[in-house]
């Protein structure tokens, strides 16, 4: 690698790995984030919709594909790239400047949202200008290798983000006490075991300080992008007037284009998307939501994990110049869809042993079908009163894997945990303290009965559960065990992810390269990833397994695969990327 192609990739990772940094942030918080502007919502819908804020920056992505890709295609790699950074690094900022719920309302979670959206525009342009301005500087036999540098910047930007997280956090709740959690009218929020629930203070505003220090990365990244040159290849292209002055409609207009575009995005990025959204931030979310372990240790194991795994970006990129692309990105959506559903378990067990336990003991809820909804309300005006909904939200605020049994003939809904059975009530047919005795009634009802079965309610009770109490906490026997858990999800995603911005690379010439890329890249990761984690839990919400959401990316792995064998061309790696351009 001569000192200019290490100046390319050094350039462009860096630029990246901030925007990237910034894109994750709130991935990274995204539960701390939702107990902050989705409080007026009910915990299982608060959750969901937490997640799908930060789905709505990529559903925008394939937009700031088409924008910034044709603008990549017309004006240029470089200047693309100083506007996708400044959109990014601003919006960002301004994340950490948002009031809450309590202070704007629904003014609040519009407003984040709004941003997001504008983070995954800027990111829909991010990508594709980095693999190929990385791609048309490389030697044509090291493709892979030296846009897997690229590839690593999605996951270097993520543990960059949790190392920040975890400093701050450690910080800021080392110094300040938590406070009692108050509700809207200002009373204090009592825990399921009758204690006051408390916040720490990273939780209540120890958040916003990774968001506001981006500003700093902002201006580094401006610095670097100024600093680098266009594309020679763009360059040599434009000065011969070979440039491409419709590039949307000469990548996606005709069939032929049009049809390169949609295998790539079902015969590759599909699948390679929800196998990274699963190992690096489902996974996440799933420890600290569904499992119960605090964010963190959950944040501790998840930085061990892509320390000790993305090396295999480069590994595989490099290996993908020697066998193809092709195999290793489809083999590795084989093997996640064939372990998902017995790894997930297998990381409850470890980190949770004792909420794995009670999972053991068969928890049904017997309803009537037509009392029963489905719990997802993002606007905050549906109200679950309902015998059913009631019984459904209490066992999911504590993980509780649990059946529903239909019973046409049913008028309240029954909870039965083992052998105990608890009937649940509709709090519409009552009124003040009728309502306040029954409603307290069902839950020690509820939580005596998952108390017997061994359901940990009292997280700081449960001497099982892994905690870390710092970085470097992690040399115990269950902590191992997770990291070694987690690292082999991050091996799947450095398969799939490794060698993909290579292989679209591959698929398109120069004059629509950027934009024809980008929009399939971008609707695989914006779209079918983006979706996971909110996607998922959603499933496990309303089915009432905690596993029962991991179907989602098993079934989009799979299909990947059997497209991908049929219709993906081999070989690309051969392939003279510029050989079209003379035509």
């Amino acid at each position: 690698m001569t000192g200019e192609e290490r100046k390319v990739i050094m350039a462009s990772s860096a630029g990246t790995i901030f925007e990237w940094y910034d894109f994750y942030l709130y991935g990274s918080l995204a539960a701390i984030i939702g107990a902050q502007f989705f409080t007026a919502f009910p915990e299982a819908t608060r959750n969901v919709f937490a997640l799908l804020a930060f789905a709505a920056g990529f559903i925008v992505r394939p937009f700031g594909a088409l924008v910034f890709g044709a603008l990549g295609d017309i004006v240029g790699r470089k200047y693309t790239f100083l506007m996708t950074i400044l959109i990014m690094g601003l919006s960002t900022f301004l994340v950490g400047l948002l009031p809450s719920y309590n202070s704007w309302g629904a003014a609040a979670p519009i407003i984040l949202i709004i941003l997001r959206m504008l983070q995954g525009l800027a990111l829909g342009g991010e990508y594709g200008g980095a693999a190929v301005y990385v791609a048309e500087h490389a030697p044509s036999n090291q493709r892979g290798y030296f846009t897997a540098f690229i590839q690593t910047t999605a996951t270097l930007g993520l543990l960059l983000s949790l190392i920040v997280i975890l400093s701050v956090q450690g910080y800021v709740n080392g110094n300040w006490a938590p406070t009692a959690v108050l509700d809207a009218a200002g009373a204090v929020v009592m825990n399921p075991d009758g204690t006051e629930k408390m916040i720490k203070a990273f939780d209540l505003w120890g958040w916003r300080i990774p968001f506001l220090a981006s500003i700093g990365l902002l201006a580094i990244s401006l610095y670097i992008r100024l600093q680098m040159n266009e594309s020679p290849a763009f360059k040599k292209m434009k000065e011969e007037g070979a440039a491409s002055k419709a590039p949307l409609r000469e990548a996606f207009g005709t069939w032929k284009n049009g049809k390169i575009a949609l295998i790539a995005l079902f015969g590759l990025v599909a699948g390679q998307a929800v196998v990274w959204y699963s190992g690096q931030f489902y996974a996440l979310f799933f420890m600290q939501n569904v499992i119960k372990v605090d964010s963190f240790t959950a944040n501790v194991l998840v930085a061990w994990s892509l320390i000790l795994g993305t090396g295999g970006f480069l590994f595989f990129g490099a290996l993908s110049d020697r066998i193809g692309r092709k195999p290793i990105i489809l083999a590795g959506c084989l093997i996640a869809a064939l372990t998902y559903s017995f790894v997930f378990p297998l990381l409850t067990r470890t980190a949770n042993p004792a909420l794995y336990a009670a999972h053991q003991t068969p928890v049904t809820v017997t309803a009537s079908p037509e009392d029963c909804s489905f719990q997802f309300n993002p606007t905050g005006t549906a109200k679950f009163t309902s015998s059913c909904d009631i019984a459904k939200a209490t066992l999911a605020r504590t993980s509780v894997n649990y059946t529903t049994v239909e019973d046409p003939a049913a008028t309240v809904a029954q909870v039965k945990v083992g052998e105990t059975v608890i009937a649940s009530y509709d709090s519409s047919t009552l009124t003040g303290d009728d309502l306040k005795t029954t409603t307290a009634a069902f839950n020690k009802g509820v939580n005596d009965a998952l108390t017997a079965a061994g359901y940990p309610l009292s997280a700081d009770a449960n001497t099982t559960v892994a905690r870390a109490q710092h970085f470097f906490d992690v040399f115990t026997g269950q902590k191992i065990t997770i990291v070694l858990i987690l690292t082999y999800l991050i091996l799947l995603v450095t398969m799939v992810y490794g060698p993909i911005a290579a292989m679209l690379v591959e698929l398109f010439p120069t004059r629509i390269r950027y934009s024809g890329l980008s929009l399939p890249y971008h609707i695989g990761n914006g779209w079918f990833g983006g979706l996971m984690p909110a996607t998922a839990f959603a499933i496990s919400a309303q089915t009432g397994n905690v596993y029962g959401g991991l179907w989602y990316p098993i079934i989009i792995a799979g299909a990947t695969v059997v497209i991908g064998a049929l219709f993906v061309p081999g070989d690309t790696h051969k392939k003279d990327i510029f050989a079209d351009d003379a035509k």
